[in-house]
């Protein structure tokens, strides 16, 4: 298959109908390929509320068992989004009892894909996994890793559930085929505690770089630690990088195809800010993980958290008190840019149990599991599901009037890239400059990396 180089983003076209429709209110390796695919679907139902089957559906004594792969702990999790996905799980092997049965293979994040990778190397690939956009999606679609959705997903209006219909999927669309489903959608933002804002003598958020940096001068002299970020999961610092990197005017797009370069002064410039704002960092950011770096907000022990709105559950959900005191700002300087993307779930193509992978999947689309999604878990349904607002977490609100003020939207840098080891290679060279490796050497790498691998390739 013909390689598309996707820039992970969502339209502004998108992004509106969405907001209508939500009722207001280390690098990795391509795993090796394992083959197969899959027939077309069989008849089912692709009503926005999941229906139980009827008792007698099974053709045979045998329950169809499969498998997904997730990256938490479902048992031992407090993420609010997490615990949802545990009662999806739950309900639908309650549904299906006797026919389906879904066995869950979870491991942490930061070893999610080397995990999932050596299992798909071993011809043991799940039948189905959660994957995100980009090069962490295309190297299990290249190979023929994942299976094509299309026929899938436009069967008995399952699309049309969706906000956007078929523009839901554009993440998740290779060479005009489908081969994953959205489940929410996140922006990244800067958190932050009002208190000490407030404290702090800050009344108004930032809106350019050094309207952040004043912030950062008051929230440390009034003894406050300003920022937390995890340098330790370098996808943390890499997510501000790709920030300042696009507000400098860098066009990664260009740098892909070899019109331009790491060594421009757009990129010296965003990296030279990043070294600016590290000395606002938390003392332990070097090894922190994003796990340690999140408590630290939400255990008050830092002013601002730069992340994911998929954060708000796990704020709510290990320190509920806190809710009340945490805002959300859009990152400044970036002139109504936004970081965006989406969860979502693929099926192996080797899978024996298509038609169950499929009923799982629309489990997660159910008006059920995307009313959860808002009210509970804090994140932006995917579909037209109308949610009570009132209900959602306070943060929720916050982060649609972000997207309601974007103008476009961008994804992750290291998703972005030309390939998955490109956009490793990219989060580690960032952390070796915040480490301390001068900005210059450290970018120079970066060219070299993609001179070997990219460009010449």
């Amino acid at each position: 298959m013909k390689k598309k180089v996707l820039s992970v983003l969502l339209s502004t076209a998108m992004i509106t109908s969405l907001l209508v429709g939500c009722g207001g209110g280390g690098s990795q390796s391509a795993p090796a390929a394992d083959g197969g695919s899959t027939e077309a679907p069989a008849e089912d139902s692709g009503s926005a509320q999941t229906e139980a089957p009827a008792a007698d559906s099974a053709s045979s004594g045998e329950v169809e068992e499969i498998t997904w792969m997730f990256w938490d702990d479902l048992n031992a999790t407090e993420d609010l989004i997490s615990i949802g996905y545990k009662d999806t799980v739950e309900r639908f092997n309650k549904d299906y009892e006797g026919k389906y049965h879904v066995n869950v293979v979870t491991t942490n994040l930061e070893e999610y894909y080397a995990k999932l990778n050596a299992l798909v190397a071993a011809g043991e690939t799940p039948d189905c996994f959660i994957v995100s956009p980009g090069p962490n999606l295309d190297v299990y679609v290249e190979p023929g890793v994942a299976a094509d959705l299309t026929s899938y997903v436009k069967a008995d209006g399952w699309i049309d559930s969706f906000n956007g219909g078929e523009g839901a999927f554009s993440q998740q669309t290779y060479d005009g085929k489908i081969y994953a489903v959205p489940l929410n959608i996140a922006a990244a933002c800067v958190f932050y505690n009002t208190e000490m804002f407030e404290t702090a003598g800050i009344t108004t958020m930032p809106t350019d770089w050094q309207g952040m940096l004043d912030a950062c001068e008051k929230l440390q002299g009034a003894g406050y630690t300003p920022l937390t970020i995890s340098a330790g999961t370098a996808w943390c610092l890499s997510m501000l990088a790709g920030y300042l990197c696009d507000s400098e005017g860098v066009d990664l797009a260009a740098i892909d195809s070899g019109s331009a370069s790491w060594l421009d002064p757009e990129v010296v410039s965003a990296t030279n800010k990043l070294v600016e704002i590290s000395k606002y960092f938390q003392p332990t950011a070097a090894g922190d993980t994003n796990d340690v770096a999140t408590a630290n907000f939400y255990n008050e022990e830092a002013a601002m958290l730069i992340q994911g709105s998929w954060a708000i559950a796990q704020i709510n959900g290990s320190n509920p008190d806190f809710e009340s005191k945490c805002g959300v700002f859009a990152f400044p300087g970036t002139d109504g840019r936004v970081i965006a993307k989406s969860d979502s779930l693929a099926m192996s193509a080797t899978t024996t149990h298509p038609d169950a992978v499929i009923a799982f999947m629309k489990y997660f689309t159910d008006d059920t599991a995307q009313k959860y999604t808002a009210e509970v878990g804090g994140k932006i349904p995917v579909t037209t599901v109308e949610y009570d607002a009132s209900k959602a977490p306070a943060q929720l609100a916050y982060v649609m009037d972000v997207f309601g003020n974007a103008k476009s939207t961008f994804g992750f840098y290291n998703e972005s890239m030309a390939t998955t080891e490109a956009g490793a290679f990219f989060d580690d060279t960032m952390v070796s400059i915040y480490l301390g490796t001068p900005v210059e050497d450290g970018l120079a790498s970066l060219e070299d990396f993609y001179k070997n691998n990219v460009w010449n390739k």
